[in-house]
């Protein structure tokens, strides 16, 4: 009956459908990741400020995060709706800058995609 509604279910009565990884939206870049791509790859800090970022839980561990940085402004002229970390699997010409970074003691390891034609915008 109805009357248990509030029981949480047990583990195994949970379908393996429910076990989906929930994903963030875009948000404004971690200041980890926004120190790591303006002191370490020397960006426009004006520029880098504009930019936004999608994470990922990395490797099932608490604070670390895969995080992959685009352009916001570019993905709306291209007609790209950017949900999710995922998303951007069907456009990496969008994605700026990708890596890893640790909430809680603040490193971060940042690479730039290199992508073919590429102009650097804040050189």
């Amino acid at each position: 009956m109805f009357w248990n509604f509030w029981k949480k279910k047990s583990a195994k009565e949970e379908s393996p459908q429910t076990k989906v990884e929930k994903l963030s939206k875009p948000q404004n870049l971690p200041q980890a990741v926004r120190r790591d791509i303006i002191s370490h790859l020397r960006k426009d800090p004006d520029w880098v400020w504009h930019l936004k970022s999608v994470v990922r839980l990395r490797n099932k561990k608490k604070r670390q995060y895969d995080v992959r940085v685009f352009d916001e402004a570019q993905a709306y002229a291209r007609g790209v709706n950017v949900e999710n970390y995922n998303s951007l699997n069907e456009h990496p010409e969008l994605i700026i800058f990708e890596g890893w970074y640790d909430r809680k003691s603040w490193r971060a390891h940042i690479k730039e995609r290199k992508r073919p034609g590429q102009t650097s915008l804040a050189a």
